[in-house]
Parts: structure tokens; C-alpha cells; sequence
């Protein structure tokens, strides 16, 4: 059942490890390699690209799969060194199928201190599954595969789309610590019916998916303010002894290009002149924290 209602305006008191109210999750999508591509036996290819493909199903499409390459290629590369001179470390949401054909990128991720969370098997929806068992192979594959590159088991989730109707039970039975499939809230909170999930809320406004959809952002200096009014509003209420979270999301064929570059390490630049203002985390640091604090 839905709920509309959550904490009802009622906000817990409690400050981050470094007494700031507000916590900023740097998130960086991991995902290419893991899309759809009829060159990898699908029926048919990622459609959303620097352009919408115009390239039939059944045909490979050699082009998108070089849109797709380019991030790793190139774009993980420059996003890595950005994250190094700011000192900000981020989580990686990594589909197993991108770990398994890019390992090496995979273990560079985790050995600059960042943290490897799970992306789902493939960059799908996991509410596509039709099977649960299906969904739990895809799961454990991709478990083992971030495992086997980067020497971590992780401890975070987050799929494209939508979580399936077994995506929690199956987290939670395997340990995880936290599920970020939820837009719905500023803060973290436990979901009822598996409690040994933190709910660590994403968003998709704060996100650079949006250099790709025709009401989003053209210049990068355009994402770069939206964050900032975005930092300057939860300031504010944290200001007023409200706890709160915000979530930037990039990908590395996106952001990663020359011109949407400074749309990331503009922001990066914004985060570390806040200094203690704010505390910048990575999300299995955000959800022990919200733990210890008694969320």
C-alpha cells in the first residue's frame, strides 16, 4: 500500500557524524557494457543515447554501443581524477555485467575509496521480472561479479526503473544494508514490511540524465545552478534544525563528455567550498550513520 503520509512534517533530531544537518550522496551510474545491444544478443538496442537511436530492431547499432563505450573509455577516467583533487568520495552503482567486462575500472573505483553498490545484472528495470528465482540469479550474479573485481561484497542497491515485488526480500535476505529505488522523501526511512532495509531515497531531478531528455538541462552551467538551489534550500531548513539529504547523480558517458564535464566538477568544486556545512558521504556511510543515529 502506498504511503503518502511518512513522518507527517515531524522531523527527527539528529545531526550527521560531522554535526551538519544536511548529507550530500555523490552517485555515479556504472552502467555501460550492461545495456541493451543487439550486437550482445539483445532484440534490440538502447534507445536513449546522445540522440534517440534510428537504427531498426534485430540491426546491431554500432554507433550507440560507442556512445555507451565512451564512458568507460574515456569519461570514468576524467570523473576519477576530478573526485581525487575535490577529496570527495562517491558510490558507484555498478551493473554486474559492466564489472564483468570492465574489472580493471571496477577495481580502480574501490581502490580511490569509493563505494561499489549494486546496479542490477543489466541496465533494466528490475520490475521487468517475471520470475523470482530469475531475479535472484540475475542478483547474485552481479553480487559476485563486483566481489570478484573489486575484493568488496556490497552493501548497497539501487535499479533503473523499478524495483519487482520481490526486489526488497531478496536484498534483505541476502544482507544488504540499504535499497535507494524510492524518490518519495529528503531523509532515510525503514520500510515496514522488510525492516532490515534501510530506504535511502535517490532523485532523479539532481541528475544528468536530464543532458538527455528534451525539458532538462543544455549547458552544463545549468545543472550546476540547479544544484545550488537546491543546496541553498536544505541549508536553509537545515539551518532551522532540519535533517536533511540530497542526491546528485551523474553517468559516466554523460557528464564524462568535455562539454558536461564542468556540470559535475562545478559541483564538486561547490560541495568542498561548503566545507562542515554539510557532510558529503558515501550511501552505505549516509544509511550506518541514520543507524546510529536511531533511524
Amino acid at each position: 500500500m502506498r504511503d503518502l503520509v511518512g513522518r507527517g512534517g515531524s522531523d527527527p533530531d539528529i545531526a550527521w557524524p560531522n554535526g551538519a544537518r544536511l548529507a550530500v550522496s555523490v552517485v555515479v551510474n556504472f552502467e555501460e557494457g550492461a545495456e541493451q545491444q543487439v550486437g550482445d544478443g539483445d532484440p534490440q538496442s538502447e534507445r536513449i543515447g546522445e540522440v534517440i537511436s534510428v537504427v531498426e530492431p534485430g540491426v546491431r547499432d554500432l554507433g550507440q554501443e560507442q556512445i555507451f563505450a565512451y564512458g568507460m573509455r574515456a569519461g570514468l577516467w576524467r570523473m576519477l581524477d576530478a573526485l581525487d583533487r575535490h577529496r570527495i568520495r562517491a558510490t558507484f552503482l555498478m551493473c554486474g555485467r559492466a564489472v564483468e567486462r570492465a574489472p580493471r575500472q571496477a577495481r580502480e573505483v574501490v581502490a580511490r575509496g569509493h563505494e561499489a553498490a549494486v546496479h542490477g545484472w543489466r541496465w533494466r528495470p528490475h520490475a521487468d521480472y517475471r520470475d523470482r528465482a530469475e531475479e535472484a540469479h540475475d542478483l547474485d550474479r552481479c553480487i559476485d561479479a563486483i566481489d570478484a573485481a573489486c575484493g568488496v561484497r556490497p552493501a548497497g542497491f539501487f535499479c533503473r526503473g523499478s524495483e519487482s515485488a520481490w526486489t526488497r526480500a531478496l536484498l534483505e535476505e541476502r544482507g544488504f544494508l540499504y535499497t535507494s529505488n524510492a524518490f518519495d522523501d529528503d531523509l532515510p526511512y525503514r520500510d515496514r514490511a522488510h525492516r532490515g532495509l534501510v530506504v535511502l531515497p535517490y532523485a532523479l531531478d539532481s541528475n544528468d540524465m536530464k543532458f538527455f531528455h528534451p525539458n532538462g538541462f543544455v549547458r552544463a552551467r545549468e545543472m550546476v545552478e540547479y544544484v545550488e538551489d537546491a543546496l541553498a534550500t536544505l541549508l536553509a531548513e537545515a539551518e532551522r534544525g532540519k535533517p536533511r539529504l540530497l542526491n546528485i547523480g551523474y553517468h559516466l558517458r554523460i557528464a564524462g563528455r568535455p562539454g558536461r564535464f564542468p556540470a559535475f566538477e562545478g559541483v564538486l568544486e561547490k560541495l568542498a567550498a561548503l566545507g562542515d556545512r554539510i557532510w558529503v558521504a558515501r550511501r552505505d556511510e549516509i544509511a550506518r550513520a541514520w543507524i546510529a543515529a536511531g533511524g
